[in-house]
């Protein structure tokens, strides 16, 4: 079940309070990717709900969960939450652990980076760039290019032709790389 803060209740509350007939509370999970869960939280009349939706009461409202969310949001927190970016919704949930909110440690990670210190950082140093190890899960690696790589244009070149080769060569049981950097935010990008 999904339990609303009273924070997020009060908001619920209100924006149902300016609607002319009653409204039930969807919340569904539109993308589960670790990389950027997305959730959708909508207001929806009577006649939207769904036979296998799952409906209960959350103190002055109905929430409607789609039957293909309701193991992912199981024990899920929504909370109203305002910051400098803006106010709403957000769903704290302890099933989608998004990347670099896990753990950096344990064995395999320590194996990587100690490949990306020892080898993997030297070789790409000449461009100004660098890589930090923000996860490993599942036996996928989760990379930040830093520097000279952020932002560059051979970033996807130097991470499938160097990175990638580097670090699955040496630790055989890794899947595969993936690169979380944000490239727009690159300001000294090497070319």
């Amino acid at each position: 079940m999904v339990t609303f803060t009273e924070g997020a209740r009060a908001h619920v509350v209100a924006f149902l309070a300016e609607e002319p007939e009653p409204l039930a509370v969807r919340i569904e999970v539109l993308d589960s990717s670790p990389l950027a869960p997305r959730y959708d939280l909508s207001l929806i009349e009577e006649s939207e709900k769904e036979g296998s939706d799952q409906v209960y009461e959350q103190g002055g409202f109905e929430v409607v969960v789609p039957k293909a969310s309701v193991a992912l949001l199981e024990g899920a927190i929504v909370d109203w939450v305002e910051s400098i970016q803006g106010s709403g919704f957000k769903v704290e949930n302890p099933n989608i652990v998004p990347i670099g909110e896990g753990t950096r440690e344990g064995p395999v990670a320590d194996r990587v980076k100690h490949v990306i210190e020892l080898q993997v950082n030297p070789a790409i140093a000449s461009h100004g760039g660098s890589v930090t190890l923000i996860e490993v899960r599942d036996d996928v690696v989760y990379l930040e290019m830093e520097g000279g790589c952020q932002g560059c244009g051979m970033a996807a070149v130097t991470l499938a032709q160097g990175i990638r080769r580097i670090i699955m060569e040496a630790i055989p049981e890794i899947r595969d790389i993936v690169d979380v950097t944000n490239h727009d935010a690159g300001a000294n990008p090497y070319y």
